[in-house]
């Protein structure tokens, strides 16, 4: 899943006591809203998706009052630990980078495959790959000897990079790329695909340990009772299950 180039750790500190003690207050968490099927804006302008769900039901089980709010994607770590929202849950893998600024719940989801989305056959070793940018997929694209990589903004704009000639493929999550795939025509995904991160899980400041442990507990309820398998086989059907 993704993986943000993170800011300084120096940014860990600024979140204080203060905003631990807050936790009686509405957990605010905090999501992209533009990486469908995880999380998106649904006609209403609302967040819809995966995380909606599985955010929402975590929020009842540990017996939180939450909202929803929406932060682009290359400043959504620094807004955590600046104190704008509480929580992230936006199809973020767990890394060791990230963990050196924020803490991290237990993974809601096991690690998923990254596909590759192309007009045609390429050889993705020599390749031009658009991905998002701070993301795994741009880490990993960058890794490889041969392939050259370019990044965008958004997850639209790495198709559109391949739409337009830009780029020969886009490395991204595969569940975010199928349904790309099956309503265009013009677009296919490669056999290809690589594994990518440590599951996805929620990104919580430092200081924060007890909003974590609550989550945790909820999380294990949800996988205990098979309510999270139902989620994941409901928006994420080519996944891994627990």
């Amino acid at each position: 899943m993704k993986n943000l180039i993170l800011a300084t750790s120096a940014l860990a500190l600024m979140a204080g006591t203060a905003m631990a003690d807050g936790h009686g207050k509405t957990i605010r968490l905090g999501t992209e809203g533009a990486y469908a099927p995880y999380n998106f804006l649904n006609d209403a302008g609302e967040v819809d998706g995966f995380e909606r769900e599985v955010g929402d039901e975590l929020c009842a089980r540990a017996e939180l009052t939450c909202e929803w709010v929406t932060n682009e994607w290359d400043s959504i770590i620094p807004n955590l630990v600046s104190g704008n929202y509480d929580v992230i849950i936006a199809g973020m893998s767990i890394t060791d980078e990230r963990d050196e600024v924020i803490d991290f719940s237990d993974p809601y989801t096991l690690p998923d495959a990254s596909s590759y989305l192309a007009m045609g056959e390429v050889d993705v070793k020599t390749a031009v790959l658009a991905a998002q940018t701070g993301t795994i997929q741009a880490s990993f694209i960058a890794s490889m000897d041969g392939a050259t990589l370019v990044e965008f903004a958004t997850p639209e704009e790495t198709v559109a990079a391949v739409k337009n000639g830009e780029a020969d493929a886009v490395l991204a999550d595969k569940d975010f790329l199928s349904a790309i795939a099956e309503a265009d025509a013009d677009l296919q995904l490669l056999e290809q695909s690589e594994l990518l991160g440590g599951g996805i899980g929620l990104g919580i400041r430092e200081s924060d340990g007890e909003l974590r442990e609550k989550f945790n507990v909820a999380i294990q309820s949800m996988k205990d009772d098979g309510s999270l398998n139902a989620l994941i086989a409901k928006w994420l059907p080519e996944a891994e299950q627990f």
